[in-house]
């Protein structure tokens, strides 16, 4: 790391080139009927989601641009749904072992990049389409390695591979996502002003969070020692429901204290497109 390298940014960058390695291992060892397993995604499969992955990580890693007629499918939802979906329909007759080696040589020159030309500033305007959209330095580089886990995970869960729940993808998505709940707990729950939700999530720190009497939420520093309502549940369920993936089974999800607010927060955590 650079000196004049932010640490949390090194971290970013440490954490989506272990998930990178982790995603592409695991796409290594996939069968031929895996690649074309559904995933939760709609309208996904394996290839889907690991050809989404190698677009992406070649607009960063400087692979020309490509081009696609998306055309409207049912699944793609405006903008930003119709860039992604590009990568998808280009690699459609692509061999599944040369996607996998477009993820690791694409990753590879962007960390090369890094590497050789440390950011220095998070607020920075990110590089080409990025910047464009709006979104800074630190933005991007935190983004990827939620982006590349979500997509193991989903992988994983479409070839019945589950595993990878203890890395630093998944602390960092984790600790990510659960930054929403303030949002969630006082826009989408629209609790009143002094509510307070603590999110119990296994291996992670207890997140606590509180609506203020402007109506907003706020994390707590401290969790309170009686809160409004308490959620606990296992890492891959939080996942799963603030990611929007599939149907999760209320059982997996303990609510304790004001039962119909928690499961009203539960039901509106997805956060993620």
């Amino acid at each position: 790391m650079s000196d004049a390298t932010p640490s949390h940014l090194q971290g970013y960058i440490d954490t989506w080139w272990q998930a990178v390695g982790d995603l592409a291992d695991l796409a290594d060892s996939l069968t031929d009927e895996d690649w074309s397993r559904p995933t939760d995604l709609p309208g996904w499969d394996v290839r889907a989601v690991l050809s989404h992955v190698a677009h992406l990580e070649g607009v960063l890693g400087g692979a020309p641009r490509e081009h696609a007629e998306v055309g409207e499918l049912e699944h793609v939802r405006g903008p930003m749904g119709q860039f992604t979906e590009i990568g998808v329909l280009t690699r459609r007759d692509t061999p599944p072992s040369e996607i996998v080696a477009q993820i690791r040589s694409y990753a590879a020159a962007r960390h090369d990049d890094l590497v050789a030309d440390p950011p220095t500033d998070p607020a920075a305007k990110a590089p080409g389409l990025f910047g464009a959209i709006g979104w800074d330095t630190a933005r991007l580089l935190r983004n990827r390695p939620l982006d590349v886990w979500m997509h193991e995970q989903d992988v994983r869960r479409a070839v019945g591979r589950p595993g990878g729940l203890d890395s630093l993808g998944a602390e960092h998505a984790t600790t990510y996502l659960l930054e929403s709940l303030g949002y969630v707990l006082a826009k989408r729950a629209g609790a009143a002003p002094g509510t307070t939700v603590v999110a119990h999530v296994e291996g992670s720190t207890p997140a606590a969070y509180g609506v203020a009497e402007d109506g907003r939420g706020h994390r707590l520093d401290t969790p309170p020692a009686t809160s409004t309502v308490s959620l606990r549940m296992g890492r891959e369920t939080f996942i799963r429901l603030a990611g929007g993936r599939g149907v999760v089974d209320p059982a997996e999800v303990m609510i304790e204290g004001d039962i119909p607010l928690g499961e009203k927060v539960v039901a509106h955590l997805a956060v993620t497109p």
